[in-house]
């Protein structure tokens, strides 16, 4: 196995939509930008950027199984990701969900 691949497997959830099932932030959308053991660290870019992540039990989130690859590769790669990228990704994701219904 490469070093790429295992680190793939290790970021599962890395770049993927989530939405907090429990606590004060129940219901919102965030984007998880790192996965660190049983935690998942959550941005929306508004009132959580990705300078201060909120820290959650995976259990606590449900994960939407969509991903923004633009964003998902720069986060593997090390570079900078604005709270603009984020909150102009989740804003797309709601706008989709809302013409699925």
């Amino acid at each position: 196995m490469t070093e790429e691949e295992s680190r793939m497997s290790v970021d599962t959830f890395l770049g993927m939509f989530a939405l907090v099932r429990a606590g004060h932030d129940k219901g919102r959308t965030y984007l998880i930008i790192k996965e660190e053991g049983d935690f998942v660290y959550l941005a929306d870019g508004k009132n959580r950027g990705q300078d201060n992540p909120r820290k959650k039990r995976r259990k606590h989130v449900q994960v939407i199984k969509k991903r923004n690859e633009e964003l998902t590769g720069r986060l593997r790669s090390g570079k900078t990701i604005y709270n603009e990228e984020i909150r102009f990704a989740i804003r797309n994701l709601q706008s989709e969900s809302e013409e699925v219904i």
